[in-house]
């Protein structure tokens, strides 16, 4: 055997052993880099998944109920004690007879169930009544305006006036309009079903189109009443405004509201920003203070001063309860409530009341009370937020018609959601919508009635007249 041969064999092996070994433990520092940088990035993203364990919903957030997939039963108001239904002392109301019925059904017995014999030939004595209420078959009335003409002793033939409204050979009435507005802008009928519902219940065969047309020549007539309501917002004290997204063809569209206690107005815009606010109130608002939530294009409007909603505050604060389990969220929650239910207490407003001057330090103390951006990165970010808006926070305390929220805005934002939900997208027609609501939300604020408001709008004359 060759020594020599075994021996270089041997060192051959070793120092395969060895370089394998060096890129063994070259693998080995790579893969315990990649678990570091791993490790690392781990705990940065350990306050994300919190975030996703803690679901935002209606309750917790500005998501509407109507986006969620789940409703939570949640809600800021505190769960009442009270059973469901009619309280005592609450006074119900039931079906009453009429004295004066339109029509009179006599059920007399013909004979005697207890031995057979014959009794229609004996006198009927009344005994008991019931009623039924029926709505009669509904038929369209043609009422026809014939021109007359008389000849004067000077030879002029003189014929008579038409009047105003009627313009066309035939055309529809004020009451066909006025129904027409009522079930698609007040009660959100779909034009397909509108159609068939004129057809079957008013004998009426209305196409899709002339819908279409006979709400936009309504809009019109209503126009100068829109622009009305449009420079008394513009003129009020107490403004809040709102937007929500539109589907316009397709498109996102924004619907604007700006509203009060007694007036609404609603514009259906294709943005969201500035300019649109800009485009309906050029002017701002001198004389209102201006209740929103924190969208930057509310905060940027002038106006005499700015409340933001505190619904909408609370709303996150549970989120940050929620998320972060901070004693901060908690206390500046139960404050906003306090400042609320002293609203309802005030019987004077003055910039001297000792519970609201309370109020006000106990606020400045929070918002000064140093929060850790690395424990709850969330509830600075909103601490930051409040500071900047530090002035908007309760300035309801101070006068008498500014609310601690916007839920009037909202209330008027919802009926337009309704409105998609059931009718789907605009396909044209979102202005003439937003005219009329407008119109019919401000008449139900102050306790009109909407159909006969909607009845003395159609019997205004406009240039065009609405015929099939």
């Amino acid at each position: 055997m060759d020594i020599n041969l075994d021996i270089q064999a041997l060192l051959e092996e070793n120092a395969k052993l060895k370089s394998e070994n060096a890129s063994l433990k070259t693998n080995v520092c790579q893969l315990e880099n990649k678990i570091l940088l791993l490790e690392d990035k781990l705990s940065k993203l350990e306050l994300l998944l919190d975030s996703y364990q803690v679901k935002k919903n209606s309750h917790n957030s500005s998501i509407p109920p109507s986006k969620e997939i789940v409703k939570p039963n949640q809600s800021l108001r505190i769960k009442s004690t009270r059973k469901r239904g009619g309280q005592k002392g609450h006074k119900g109301t039931s079906l009453k007879m009429t004295e004066v019925p339109d029509q009179i059904i006599t059920i007399e017995p013909n004979f005697c169930n207890q031995c057979g014999s014959d009794l229609s030939s004996s006198p009927s004595l009344f005994d008991s009544r019931r009623q039924v209420i029926e709505i009669p078959p509904i038929q369209p009335i043609y009422v026809e305006y014939q021109l007359m003409s008389k000849t004067c002793n000077c030879g002029h033939i003189q014929k008579g006036d038409y009047p105003d409204s009627v313009s066309n050979h035939i055309q529809y009435g004020a009451t066909v309009q006025a129904t027409i507005a009522y079930e698609s802008v007040r009660q959100y009928v779909p034009f397909k079903r509108l159609s068939e519902k004129l057809l079957y219940l008013y004998n009426l065969p209305i196409s899709e189109g002339t819908i279409q047309n006979s709400l936009h020549a309504m809009a019109e007539k209503a126009r100068p009443i829109y622009n009305t309501i449009q420079e008394r917002i513009e003129s009020s004290t107490v403004v809040g405004g709102d937007e929500t997204s539109v589907d316009v063809s397709g498109k996102n569209w924004w619907a604007w509201v700006f509203q009060n206690q007694l007036l609404t107005f609603i514009a259906i815009l294709a943005t969201r920003g500035q300019k649109a606010i800009d485009k309906l109130f050029r002017n701002g608002f001198a004389n209102a203070t201006l209740v929103s939530d924190r969208w930057r294009a509310h905060l940027n409007t002038f106006a005499k001063g700015h409340q933001l909603c505190l619904a909408h505050l609370l709303r996150d604060l549970n989120y940050l309860i929620e998320l972060e389990k901070t004693d901060w969220a908690q206390k500046v929650k139960d404050l906003f409530l306090k400042a609320i239910e002293l609203k309802k207490q005030l019987t004077s407003y003055n910039d001297s009341n000792p519970k609201i001057l309370e109020i006000e330090k106990a606020m400045d103390a929070l918002l000064t009370d140093g929060l850790l951006k690395e424990k709850v990165p969330k509830s600075y970010v909103f601490q930051r937020a409040l500071i900047v808006n530090r002035a908007y926070l309760f300035p309801f305390l101070y006068y008498r018609d500014v609310p601690p929220d916007n839920n009037g805005s909202e209330r008027a934002v919802r009926n337009i959601k309704v409105k998609q939900k059931i009718s789907g997208q605009f396909n044209g027609g979102q202005e003439d919508f937003a005219i009329l609501r407008s119109v019919i939300d401000t008449v139900i604020k102050n306790s009109g009635n909407v159909y006969e408001t909607l009845k003395l709008i159609a019997n205004l004359k406009i240039n065009s007249t609405l015929a099939e």
